[in-house]
């Protein structure tokens, strides 16, 4: 009996597109499946970097006003400083000869507008030191300019009752000298103006500060504080009935 023979049949044209179309089917399924998580994702970014952006703007806008209460408050701090001592620095003028304007100036930079402890704890207005044998005194770490360059040291600091004690001492070492010469801020007292009197200061070696003449003038003309100056101020022909013991200082770091 004769054998058959197989005959293989061809696929036909419409199976092959039935898996063709299955396998586009499948891939543009993955496609869409992906499009969407990458699209999903991308809003997902975009959505963090708009709230960080906009929590980055509201911490700026906090800090800002956080910023600028610091400023108006501190700026009143130091108004409210000027005119508290302006009286007397108006008073001590008509005695001593010493600018208003300039012992003012001293005190603000000094003292950091009453705010370090010097100030605020010993009504020491400007660095005035004292002898170390001064039982009343106090030690503080200053910063000196030494051969170009700063260096701290230690040192004792005169304390008095209130701050008006504080501006009549200094006024009075001015006036009459050291105790090794009456003469020695002669630069200040025979100086008519804010800036000549505050260069005499810085050339009778009042502080080491090599730039002190020019910050305290700075901050007469920032403050206005030539408005506080008299017209009329005490004939001043130093002498020495009754010689501070102070010493003048730079400003101490608290």
């Amino acid at each position: 009996m004769a054998k058959k023979k197989q005959v293989k049949r061809k696929a036909s044209s419409k199976s092959k597109k039935r898996k063709t179309s299955n396998f586009s089917k499948t891939i543009s399924s993955m496609y869409k499946s992906m499009t969407e998580r990458i699209g999903q994702m991308t809003i997902f970014i975009i959505i963090l970097v708009i709230l960080f952006v906009l929590l980055t703007i509201q911490l700026q806008r906090q800090q800002e006003i956080d910023i600028s209460d610091f400023n108006l408050n501190q700026q009143s701090s130091r108004d409210e400083f000027v005119q508290t001592i302006a009286p007397t620095a108006q008073q001590l003028q008509t005695e001593y000869g010493v600018l208003a304007s300039v012992s003012m100036a001293q005190a603000m930079l000094e003292s950091e507008f009453g705010q370090s402890e010097l100030a605020s704890e010993h009504n020491n207005l400007y660095g005035v030191k004292t002898s170390p044998s001064d039982p009343e005194g106090v030690d503080y770490v200053t910063s000196e300019f030494v051969d170009n360059e700063w260096v701290e040291i230690v040192d004792r600091f005169k304390v008095y009752p209130n701050w008006d004690a504080s501006m009549r001492a200094h006024a009075e070492l001015l006036y009459y000298g050291t105790s090794w010469d009456s003469e020695f801020y002669e630069p200040v007292i025979s100086a008519d103006t804010p800036s000549e009197q505050a260069k005499g200061l810085q050339e009778a070696g009042y502080a080491t500060d090599p730039d002190y003449a020019n910050k305290l003038i700075n901050l007469i003309n920032q403050y206005d504080l030539q408005q506080y100056d008299l017209v009329e101020t005490a004939s001043v022909t130093p002498n020495n009935p009754n010689q501070p013991e102070a010493e003048s200082s730079l400003e101490v770091n608290d």
